[in-house]
């Protein structure tokens, strides 16, 4: 762990084993925490704190800066690690490295030019000033799936507010995120900014530890109900990044190679394991047979393998639950009359047989009943469902509990706004291929959360508001 800027053991000592998606073996063993080390972890931070939340902003901007270009410059050493972990293929570990070196340095320009307001008041003799000003220390649980891209999307506006923080990467992908933190502070985040606690049992303690005064979240909807009941008596600010079954809809004028390449790259990215990809394929008939053969021919080229290897183009799934509970939900919605038309199943051969690998998989006609559409599937596994017209998609499309992305492929401008407008969707893309953009605030409806990461209202809400009134008397 990361405590007041040293590698720390647990308090118990107790340790566990980190280990390889694609072959099983161990990568490291880690701290396995507990309530004792995030009590450390906390007053560390609050220690860091007074010091940290009364920096000009400009200083904080300037060291935020250095501590990422710093890290930057590790990328080509965090990305194995990262793969070794978490199964992804270099490609996408680089790709994930730096973006969070990035992402801090997004917000470390926001650090000095968030200001206040000036207010006008109904007695001349006074006027009014609205600050903004760190909340405290906050906490930060992440996932498995992006762990680097996660953590920066809650670590990066919460520093560039000038709060510390207590971070949580997931029990079985901290390795990456430890060497992140330990680049940003050898590249001059003060000790104490930013510290890391390991082990399943520290989540809850972050929650309901007294000095965190808000925590983020990214996980699964149960998970983050959880947590949001946990932190209620504390009445804890809380940011919920939960599950999502994003539709995509494509209409007949749409332009089909775009879109089955965006709709690839978003189903299958990261052997299909995000929160935010195209979960359920709605596509108006005139187009259905063209789009999925174009879909498939894309399939054929992701070759499962060892993320180590250049050959790989989608590592293996993370876990052998997470693997069982998407052959699950292919299953069911066979057995419901969907079609297989690509892939299912596992790929063959020795160099498979100690990770968690999968096949990519299409199928079409999935009825709506099935788990593939009525459950967030994460894996690589798509449905592909036939709709008449588009307020036959956009029915279908919200007809779900999660309201995450969503996205639409089509020429016709009043359709694309018809869909930005009723989609029942945090982000919505239109031809566009879903990536989450820092300049956009990004969060979801319904199932799917609430509060905002990613843009200037990312920072807002790292801040308290805080009114004030001067009067204009002399002696």
């Amino acid at each position: 762990m990361i405590i007041e800027g040293e590698r720390a053991s647990a308090a118990s000592g107790e340790t566990y084993q980190v280990k390889n998606p694609a072959t099983g073996e161990v990568v490291d063993e880690v701290p396995n925490g507990g309530v004792e080390d995030v009590d450390r972890a906390a007053r560390a931070a609050e220690k860091a704190q007074k010091s940290w939340g009364r920096l000009a902003p400009a200083e904080r901007a300037r060291i935020l800066h250095a501590a990422a270009a710093h890290m930057l410059e590790k990328v080509d050493e965090i990305a194995p690690v990262l793969t070794a972990e978490q199964g992804k293929t270099l490609l996408e570990s680089k790709i994930e490295a730096r973006r969070f070196g990035e992402n801090i340095a997004w917000f470390a320009d926001l650090a000095d030019k968030v200001h206040g307001e000036y207010v006008s008041l109904p007695d001349v003799t006074q006027y009014g000033l609205v600050l903004r000003r760190p909340i405290g220390v906050t906490g930060a649980i992440v996932p498995w799936n992006f762990p680097l891209t996660l953590a920066a999307n809650k670590v990066a506006p919460s520093l560039a507010a000038g709060n510390a923080v207590v971070l949580k990467p997931s029990s079985t992908t901290p390795l990456a995120t430890l060497r992140c933190i330990e680049a940003l502070i050898e590249g001059g985040l003060p000790e104490g900014v930013v510290n890391v606690v390991l082990g399943p049992g520290t989540g809850e303690a972050i929650v309901t530890h007294p000095l965190i005064r808000k925590v983020a979240l990214t996980g699964s909807t149960p998970t983050g109900k959880t947590v949001a009941a946990a932190a209620a008596p504390l009445l804890k600010k809380v940011v919920l990044e939960l599950g999502g079954s994003d539709p995509c809809i494509v209409l007949e004028d749409a332009n089909l190679d775009e879109a089955a390449k965006a709709i690839s790259v978003g189903r299958f990215f990261n052997c299909g394991q995000a929160c935010l990809a195209i979960k359920r394929l709605y596509v108006q008939d005139a187009v259905f047979d063209p789009l999925v053969e174009r879909l498939v021919e894309r399939a054929r080229k992701l070759k499962p393998g060892n993320g180590m290897q250049r050959e790989s183009r989608m590592g293996p799934m993370h876990s052998e639950t997470q693997r069982a509970e998407v052959e699950a939900q292919v299953k069911d919605a066979v057995e419901r009359g969907a079609r297989v038309v690509f892939g299912g199943g596992r790929p063959e051969g020795a160099e498979y047989g100690n990770g968690y690998f999968i096949n990519p998989t299409i199928l079409i006609d999935v009825p709506d009943d099935s788990r593939m559409v009525t459950e967030e599937v994460f894996g690589p596994a798509l449905p592909v469902m036939r709709i008449g017209n588009l307020d036959e998609g956009l029915s279908r499309a919200n007809a779900s509990p999660f309201g995450l992305g969503s996205s639409i492929w089509t020429s016709s401008m009043s359709a694309a706004h018809r869909a930005v407008q009723e989609l029942e969707a945090g982000y919505t893309w239109v031809n566009a291929l879903q990536i989450a953009h820092d300049e956009l605030p990004f969060g979801g409806t319904k199932q799917s959360g609430y509060g905002k990461e990613h843009g200037i209202e990312a920072f807002y809400q790292y801040t308290d508001q805080k009114s004030v009134v001067y009067g204009l008397v002399g002696k």
